[in-house]
C-alpha cells in the first residue's frame, strides 16, 4: 500500500484546542493525512445538558465517519471523551477511538510534594470518570479539581490574537495553587486541550514554578501505537482539511488554520 492509499486520521475537538494534539500527532505520524474537525457550532460543551450532548456527538460522528472513512479517530477533548467515549465505541464498534483524559496518573507519578491540581472545564471536573482516575492512580496524593468556566473561551480568543488581561487569567488559575504544612502544589494537569496554548501566560502568572502537564504528546503516542508505520513510506506534504460544524469560521480562525497547515472546507 502506498502512502497516498492510507486512510486519514480524524482529530476531533469542540473548537481549536485539538490543534495541540494534531501538532504532536503529525510529528509521530508523518505518513498520514489528517482531517481536523472543530464542532464550533456547539462550542463550548460545558453549557450542554449531558444527555443532549451525548446524542449530539454520536449523531455527528455517524456523519463524520460516513463522510471521511478515517483509520482512527482522536477525540482531542477531555469533556467529550470523559462523557461519551464509551458510547462512541459502543455505537461504532468497527472504529478505533483514541481518547483524551486528564493526565492524573503521570501527575501522581511525578509529584514530589503530593499536591496536584487538575485544571479543567466544569464538565470534566464533575465526571465520575475523572474521580475514578484519581481513586485508581492518585489516592496517595491530595488532588484539587479546579473547574474553569471561562478559560477555554479565553484560550480560543488568545490563540486568535486577542488580548486577554492577566487579571482575567489569574482569576481562572489561582485556585490551582495550594500551600499547606510547608508543601506547595508542584504539578498542574492541563485537562483541556485548549489550555496549553496559554501555558506561557500561566507560567508567568504562577505564584511559584510548577510543572504544567500537557497530555498532547501522550495522546499522539497512543495513536501511533494503534497505527503501525508502514515500510517504505515518504513524509507527506500539502494541506490537510479542517471542517467546522458552523460552516463559517471567522477570518482569524481561517488564518490560524493555515498556520497549522490546514485549509477550511
Amino acid at each position: 500500500m502506498t502512502t497516498s492509499e492510507l486512510k486519514p486520521i480524524l482529530v476531533f475537538d469542540s473548537g481549536i484546542g485539538g490543534l495541540t494534539v494534531l501538532r504532536e500527532a503529525r510529528v509521530l505520524m508523518p505518513e498520514r493525512h489528517f482531517i481536523y474537525v472543530a464542532d464550533d457550532a456547539a462550542f463550548p460543551y460545558g453549557g450542554w445538558e449531558e444527555p443532549a450532548l451525548k446524542e449530539h456527538i454520536i449523531k455527528l460522528f455517524a456523519q463524520l465517519l460516513a463522510a471521511h472513512d478515517p483509520e482512527i479517530c482522536i477525540i482531542a477533548c477531555n469533556t467529550a471523551f470523559t462523557l461519551v467515549g464509551a458510547d462512541l465505541r459502543a455505537a461504532f464498534p468497527d472504529m478505533r477511538f483514541v481518547g483524551t483524559v486528564p493526565a492524573i496518573k503521570p501527575a501522581a507519578e511525578r509529584t514530589r510534594s503530593g499536591l496536584v491540581s487538575v485544571l479543567a472545564t466544569p464538565g470534566t471536573v464533575k465526571r465520575a470518570y475523572t474521580r475514578d482516575l484519581i481513586q485508581s492512580f492518585a489516592s496517595q496524593c491530595d488532588v484539587r479539581l479546579v473547574g474553569s468556566e471561562n478559560l477555554a473561551r479565553m484560550a480560543e480568543a488568545y490563540i486568535r490574537g486577542e488580548v486577554i488581561s492577566d487579571a482575567a487569567v489569574l482569576a481562572e488559575i489561582e485556585q490551582c495553587f495550594v500551600e499547606e504544612e510547608g508543601r506547595k502544589t508542584d504539578i498542574v494537569v492541563l485537562a483541556c486541550t485548549h489550555y496549553p496554548f496559554m501555558a506561557n501566560v500561566f507560567r508567568r502568572l504562577a505564584p511559584w514554578p510548577v510543572d504544567w502537564l500537557d497530555p498532547a504528546e501522550a495522546i499522539a503516542r497512543q495513536a501511533r501505537r494503534l497505527v503501525p508505520l508502514p515500510d517504505g513510506f515518504e513524509p507527506l506534504n500539502g494541506i490537510d482539511p479542517a471542517v467546522f460544524t458552523s460552516g463559517n469560521p471567522d477570518f482569524s480562525t481561517r488564518r490560524l488554520m493555515q498556520g497549522f497547515g490546514l485549509t477550511v472546507r
